[in-house]
């Protein structure tokens, strides 16, 4: 677990600095070579490959930022998002890719829009961007942060929370949370421009 999680940390170690190659070093005498590969190789369920198709097509690329939003999820099926992320990124021309939707988990009748940041800009962090795009909330938290090359964000959907079946009104309250997260996004993608 150490060692897959020193891998992902920093991008198979291309961005590893010294204490992570020491650390490496150490961990190589005690992490076990044939179940990391098993783990590394683990294959993209339907509905991964479903999301991540959904970000290509409502995907915007401006000054190698890539954003998608890409719709409702259930609740099991957040983790495609950052998935879908980790894809983008990896576009010609694009260096940082920020991908989101809204999750339901209606066992507990609760909406969040979760997004996920993936960047190999060295000069971009994470954190401060997450943190400058949706500012905190009333108790003064942030929404979301960062690391090195990655950062997430979870905002309550709120008053508007709510499993109606009226698709209209499904419809409408996605186009208002994609274009309120787009609009935040590209005032610091694009400080010129003004949305």
């Amino acid at each position: 677990a150490l060692m897959h999680g020193l891998r992902s940390d920093t991008n198979r170690l291309m961005q590893a600095q010294e204490e992570d190659f020491l650390a490496a070093g150490y961990l190589s005498r005690f992490y076990d070579a044939q179940l990391l590969n098993a783990i590394l190789q683990v294959y993209r369920s339907k509905r991964v490959m479903e999301v991540i198709q959904r970000s290509l097509t409502n995907r915007v690329v401006q000054n190698n930022f890539s954003i998608a939003g890409v719709g409702y999820l259930r609740y099991e099926d957040r983790d495609a998002i950052p998935q879908a992320a980790d894809f983008l990124v990896t576009e010609e021309n694009v260096h940082t890719a920020v991908v989101y939707g809204i999750v339901r988990d209606e066992d507990d009748e609760v909406e969040l829009v979760i997004g996920s940041l993936r960047t190999s800009k060295l000069t971009l962090d994470p954190d401060e961007f997450i943190k400058e795009a949706f500012g905190k909330n009333s108790e003064g938290r942030f929404f979301g942060g960062g690391r090195f090359t990655a950062g997430g964000f979870e905002i309550p959907v709120g008053f508007l929370c709510g499993f109606n079946d009226n698709s209209d009104f499904s419809k409408l309250k996605w186009e208002v949370f994609d274009n309120q997260i787009k609009q935040k996004l590209l005032k610091l993608v694009n400080p010129t421009d003004s949305y």
